[in-house]
């Protein structure tokens, strides 16, 4: 009786999506690799007026990308998400809100395209305030698709939580994809950790980004349904006026597993240095997968030092085979931590936050512990972050940490006047443009796919 009332429960929900989507993915569905880029069809018209059974009462529980693609036909998104509160938008008014998207509004790139800063004003919309925007626009050489704008906006239309950003709205006119964000005025923590915005960022800041992008994945995992987030990184991580931390970018994220499932198979994709030893070998993605990549950004944060970085010596190269082992050995903090930090940092709070690192890292997913618990650890340690000095690292732990930064900081140096130069030669060599920057076919050296035979579908 109760299996044929929730059954009646999700048919319901289902028909509110039919209405929804009607059929958005298509064959798009198997757009997402480099290789296969996919233009939807002609825009149709909104339907006036949603049908009953599309009430916002009918979609409270969350329905999965596969839910949604097991409706669709092949048509293409044309009305809001009911109850999720997002705009749409045309290609004409996001273009006004970023001037054309000229090169001063640039904020970044990623594999789906160009992001560009933007503002929209009082009344632009009914319901929504004047505010900053930040507008992610589709690269057809990119290496992401459709399939990936549409699952940015099932679950960012459906989601909410502190500690992901917000979607404002987005754009399908034609072959035009856009997604409409809530603008991060601090960027992204890749930016601060490795491009040395100033100031450095500080041993509480650090912790206190570590613990909001860590609650941001716990929500995600301990969801009624789950989901699995697929590329965690320093670039996804942005940060408020307030150095909160916010998940962006679900373009990669999966449904988890439910009921006896133990995995869900899919191609092996994500960004170097983060994407999990057995998830590589297998195909096989689960949570622990997602708990993997954490570890990587706390050691990243914790060292200053790139998951992947070539222009270090082959040993030293990978961060993950390089600091590990020093991770559970309290006379080798001084050799993981940051030198920018200048030891300022509670030595107590550093080891126990190491500790958790090398757990997320284990190489066995049964060893690694839940993002929840992983929030328990951190969270005590914010009252303990009080950027003390390190008076009671061992001499000899100490003297390696200041050979260490000393290094570092000639290093540091001279790659920054190598940038600067490289810089101003760009900028001398470049007019100025007022269109969306292009990416050529095959550029993009972040990314990465791995097409693995028999392994499932994405």
């Amino acid at each position: 009786m109760a299996s044929s009332k929730k059954k009646k429960q999700q048919q319901k929900q289902l028909s509110a999506w039919r209405f929804l989507f009607g059929g958005c993915l298509g064959s798009a569905g198997a757009s997402g690799t480099g290789n296969s880029k996919v233009r939807p069809g002609p825009r149709t018209p909104p339907p006036p007026t949603p049908p009953p059974s599309a009430s916002p009462a009918a979609l409270q529980q969350r329905l999965s990308v596969t839910d949604v693609m097991s409706t669709c036909s092949d048509q293409d998104l044309s009305v809001s998400l009911v109850g999720s509160n997002l705009h749409v938008f045309t290609v004409g008014e996001l273009k006004a809100a970023t001037q054309g998207f000229v090169d001063s509004n640039f904020l970044g790139e990623g594999g789906f395209g160009p992001v560009y800063r933007g503002a929209v004003a009082e009344g632009a919309k009914p319901g929504l305030a004047a505010q900053q925007i930040a507008v992610k626009l589709w690269d057809p050489e990119g290496t992401q698709g459709h399939k990936e704008w549409l699952s940015e906006v099932i679950f960012l239309g459906q989601l909410r939580h502190p500690n992901l950003v917000k979607l404002v709205g987005y754009c399908s006119e034609e072959e035009h994809r856009l997604l409409v964000y809530e603008y991060m005025p601090k960027g992204s923590l890749e930016n601060h950790l490795f491009k040395k915005f100033p100031p450095v960022l500080s041993w509480s800041t650090r912790l206190n980004i570590a613990v909001g992008a860590a609650k941001g994945l716990a929500f995600l995992h301990d969801a009624e349904k789950p989901v699995i987030y697929r590329d965690f990184k320093t670039s996804n991580i942005l940060l408020d006026p307030d150095y909160e931390a916010k998940l962006s970018d679900f373009g990669l994220a999966k449904d988890g597993p439910e009921g006896d499932d133990t995995h869900v198979s899919t191609r092996v994709m994500g960004t170097h240095g983060y994407a999990a030893p057995e998830y590589i070998l297998t195909g096989h993605l689960t949570a622990k997968s997602d708990v993997y990549s954490f570890g990587v950004v706390l050691l990243e944060i914790l060292s200053g030092r790139r998951a992947v970085d070539k222009t270090r010596p082959s040993r030293e190269q990978n961060l993950v085979d390089h600091m590990r082992s020093w991770l559970k050995d309290p006379q080798k903090l001084g050799r993981v931590m940051d030198p920018d930090l200048e030891g300022k940092y509670s030595h107590a709070a550093a080891n126990r936050a190491a500790l958790v690192a090398y757990q997320c890292l284990s190489g066995s997913p049964k060893n690694r512990p839940d993002m929840s618990k992983v929030v328990e650890d951190l969270e005590p340690l914010l009252t303990v972050a009080d950027d003390a000095p390190l008076d009671e690292l061992p001499p000899a732990a100490a003297a390696a940490a200041q050979e260490d930064r000393v290094k570092k900081e000639r290093a540091r140096r001279r790659d920054g006047d190598r940038r600067e130069k490289a810089r101003q030669e760009k900028i001398a060599r470049s007019p100025k443009r007022a269109v969306p920057r292009r990416r050529a076919p095959g550029q993009s050296q972040e990314f990465w796919e791995w097409h693995m035979p028999a392994q499932g579908k994405a």
